[in-house]
């Protein structure tokens, strides 16, 4: 069992002796006083004042600044502005897409349109008169040969011969001419026979031959209809002459 050591067997912790406790490190001794003893020197300090002492003044109240909150001033923003801008150039933009890919070429549609529609209409109107006055013709044709077809269905059974002595300007069918006057009669003669009424026209202007024609008419057209209508019982040689 350990000898237990003794107080005065125990080395002297004094810094004279070159013995530290290990808890100083080094260090010199603080001494420490109580909190206590602190504050009864404090009371003892500020007790009664003294007679010599005039009457002390205790501190100035100081007045408290009351804190007022100002709000921080906000910068103004240029968005609003910058957005007005940007929505502008939009619809100015778009304005002039729509004008010239919607607007422009659906005018320019319908007056193609137009055109294409009135020249049809034009095209048809000429192709309507071109069919009008064929139809004229036509009818002009039909009703001289219906015309020659009543006059051979009424022809008597003798036909007559007259001699012109003067200009009628009407159109004859002409299918014979010759400069002997009396040939001309028998061929009339012959053809009256048949039924066939006969105009012999004298010679006039430089021709000197004598014509004989069997129909007369009021226009050209219905003439020269009766003349093809005659070339089939007389022969080609049948012409239309003005007297």
């Amino acid at each position: 069992m350990a000898k237990r050591n003794k107080p005065e067997d125990r080395p002297d912790d004094s810094p004279e002796n070159g013995n530290e406790s290990e808890d100083s490190f080094g260090l010199p001794d603080i001494e420490y006083k109580p909190l206590d003893e602190g504050k009864e020197e404090e009371s003892g300090d500020t007790g009664t004042p003294s007679e010599g002492d005039g009457p002390t003044q205790g501190p100035e109240p100081q007045q408290e600044e009351r804190y007022v909150y100002t709000p921080p001033v906000e910068e103004k923003s240029n968005a609003p502005l910058v957005i007005g801008l940007v929505i502008g150039a939009v619809i100015i933009i778009a304005g002039f897409l729509i004008y010239n890919y919607v607007y422009k070429p659906a005018q320019e549609k319908e007056k193609k349109e137009l055109a294409d529609k009135k020249a049809a209409q034009e095209a048809q109107a000429k192709k309507d008169r071109e069919a009008r006055l064929a139809r004229e013709q036509e009818q002009a044709r039909q009703k001289a040969i219906a015309d020659s077809l009543a006059i051979a269905n009424a022809k008597p059974s003798v036909g007559t011969i007259e001699t012109l002595n003067g200009r009628t300007r009407r159109y004859y069918v002409v299918i014979t001419a010759g400069i002997d006057d009396d040939l001309m009669m028998d061929y009339a003669k012959k053809l009256s026979k048949e039924g066939v009424s006969t105009k012999i026209i004298p010679p006039f202007g430089k021709t000197k031959f004598y014509r004989l024609a069997i129909a007369d008419k009021e226009t050209y057209a219905l003439a020269q209809a009766n003349a093809d209508e005659a070339k089939a019982k007389y022969g080609n040689e049948v012409w239309v002459v003005r007297y």
